[in-house]
């Protein structure tokens, strides 16, 4: 997994970095304020971001806004202060995880992992909520064009999507595309 740490502290950088290398992690960029994160991010497309919140320029936290806006990508804030309201601008800007210092390596790995699996649970969800959009829309589609075969072919349900899917077969058009056709075609008149 390759990780980009972005921390101003240059002791706790150094920490994070022995703490993920220990642990068979890349770290492959550290940045030092929030847009250099930005920066980075953008140039190396880390696996894993680990954010401090409270950094020069740029806080962790709006920066983890912008970064997520731009390119998906788990981000886990550290931060020494844990106070309500940066919990929830955290949580508002879409991080995956909270960390709060002084932390220890057993505090640290399990957030990167956690952070990385939930990322990836939301990626799939994406995916099938976008896929069930899509899956939708084709029959939206398909419904309209067997009812206007209904109505202007006098067809019954089943013969209306029957020359449907034949036309697709035929073509080799997916029958989305055929369905969009017949109503272009059936709607103008």
């Amino acid at each position: 997994m390759r990780v980009l740490i972005c921390e101003d502290e240059t002791i706790i950088r150094l920490d994070l970095r022995a703490i993920c290398e220990r642990a068979g992690l890349e770290v492959v960029g550290e940045a030092r304020d929030g847009v250099e994160a930005l920066r980075l991010a953008a140039e190396l497309e880390p696996d894993v971001v680990v954010m401090d919140v409270q950094m020069p320029k740029l806080d962790g936290i709006e920066a983890a806004r912008q970064l997520l806006a731009e390119r998906p990508v788990p981000i886990v804030v550290v931060t020494a202060f844990p106070q309500e309201e940066l919990v929830r601008r955290a949580v508002e800007a879409g991080v995956f995880g909270y960390l709060v210092k002084p932390f220890r390596e057993s505090d640290l790995l399990p957030a990167i992992a956690t952070a990385q699996a939930r990322h990836e649970e939301l990626v799939a969800l994406r995916e099938e909520a976008e896929s069930l959009s899509d899956a939708l829309a084709a029959r939206k589609v398909i419904e309209r064009a067997k009812g206007l075969l209904m109505a202007k072919e006098g067809l019954t349900e089943e013969e209306a999507f029957d020359r449907l899917r034949r036309a697709s077969q035929v073509s080799g058009r997916p029958l989305r595309v055929i369905a969009e056709a017949v109503v272009s075609t059936l709607s103008v008149g």
